[in-house]
């Protein structure tokens, strides 16, 4: 796809990217907006969305192009996963979710693992989930339990991952676990672990407020041996991989967000145009305009410092830490707000299950959970500012 920019020249970018949006949305119109209801209400994974997706190599869009990947750089993922979250937020976490599981290869993982693993996901062949939260490990991930001891020329795993996105549907987990006791987060390392590798099984998927389409379980793992050429970097430096990796990733919730804020902020437009009250449009009535104005601010500042963070995570600045949560926090609160906003636009309508913006709302609240809840994000955000 030749989406690679090695320096951000904004009108460079600005046409590339644009071009590339407008391919997505029309794939999202004809091919995963028309399920997204369905999707939700039967629980179920949108295969259709993962069909649509993988036929337009748009799974995992961010792989480099010596992997077989299109070699799309940040903010080009971001707007894959906006115009997607735009129709479909469990759509929108099959690109998503692949960038997360498969950034700690990219970014600390040996040659051949990068070429063994990142190459099936680009063709389409399986995808990527990432295993950090644990049950008694949740924002205090340093605190997990699962263990890898020396077994041979591997290691054998033994554990209990929780909140797994994707999970039983992705081919392969990057899974963070203890390799030496007693001196905390530096004695973390992570491994690629295979669906199909012995001992490795799921719990029953999660019964969630939003998001249904996504499958999110448990993954445990018994007595799971894993060749030693599996681990992703230097034994203790999983943690540290793993933080790395939510910089980056924490921009596409944030894309994520953005997108599922610009679907309800479109479709309460378009209601408001319509609906008459009072002898006129409600469009017409200023409490109305004053609550759409709020609305495209909110999100006008949201996209604009997500595409910041994106340029930022492209470069891998050194600020990167700090506008990755910065675009995550504020892009999510503004969703929520959004969203909220949509169904009180729509009155009792809003309220409903005939139209969209019930699960619209419903799914935007998960992006101010995951990735770090948004408490945690401002606890990375005063670290960053104190230390100057």
């Amino acid at each position: 796809m030749g989406l690679v920019t090695q320096e951000f020249d904004l009108y460079a970018v600005r046409e590339e990217h644009e071009l590339l949006r407008e391919s997505v949305r029309a794939l999202v119109e004809s091919k995963i907006a028309p399920y997204a209801a369905a999707v939700d209400h039967d629980a179920r994974y949108p295969q259709e969305a993962h069909d649509a997706l993988h036929a337009a190599d748009m799974a995992a869009i961010h792989i480099p192009e010596e992997y077989g990947g299109a070699g799309a750089d940040a903010l080009a993922t971001c707007i894959v996963i906006e115009e997607v979250a735009r129709a479909c937020v469990s759509s929108s976490l099959i690109p998503a979710v692949n960038k997360l599981g498969t950034m700690p290869v990219i970014l600390a993982g040996s040659e051949e693992l990068k070429r063994r693993y990142l190459t099936p996901v680009a063709r389409g062949e399986g995808m990527f989930s990432y295993a950090l939260s644990e049950p008694e490990a949740g924002s205090d991930a340093g605190g997990m339990t699962t263990r890898a001891v020396p077994d041979g020329d591997g290691w054998r795993l033994n554990g209990v991952k929780r909140w797994i996105t994707n999970a039983g549907v992705s081919d392969y987990y990057t899974v963070m676990a203890v390799t030496e006791p007693g001196i905390g987060t530096r004695g973390i390392s992570a491994f690629v672990v295979e669906k199909a590798d012995e001992g490795v099984s799921f719990g029953a998927p999660e019964k969630k407020l939003g998001i249904k389409g996504s499958p999110t379980r448990e993954v445990y793992f018994d007595n799971v041996w894993i060749p030693g050429d599996r681990i992703i970097g230097e034994p203790g430096t999983g943690f540290k991989t793993a933080m790395r990796t939510l910089d980056h990733t924490r921009v596409t919730i944030a894309a994520q967000a953005v997108g599922v804020a610009q679907g309800a902020l479109d479709y309460a437009t378009q209601y408001v145009k319509e609906r008459r009250q009072f002898g006129k449009p409600i469009a017409e009535l200023q409490g109305v305009q004053f609550m759409l104005a709020d609305m495209g601010m909110k999100l006008t500042a949201a996209r604009q410092l997500t595409y910041t963070a994106a340029a930022k995570s492209e470069r891998n600045d050194a600020d990167l830490t700090y506008f990755g949560a910065a675009a995550k926090c504020f892009a999510s609160d503004a969703a929520m707000e959004i969203t909220t906003d949509a169904v009180q636009l729509l009155g009792g309508y809003g309220y409903t299950q005939d139209y969209p913006l019930e699960r619209m709302m419903r799914d935007a609240k998960i992006t101010q959970i995951y990735e770090g809840t948004n408490q945690v994000q401002r606890v990375v955000m005063a670290r960053q500012l104190l230390k100057g």
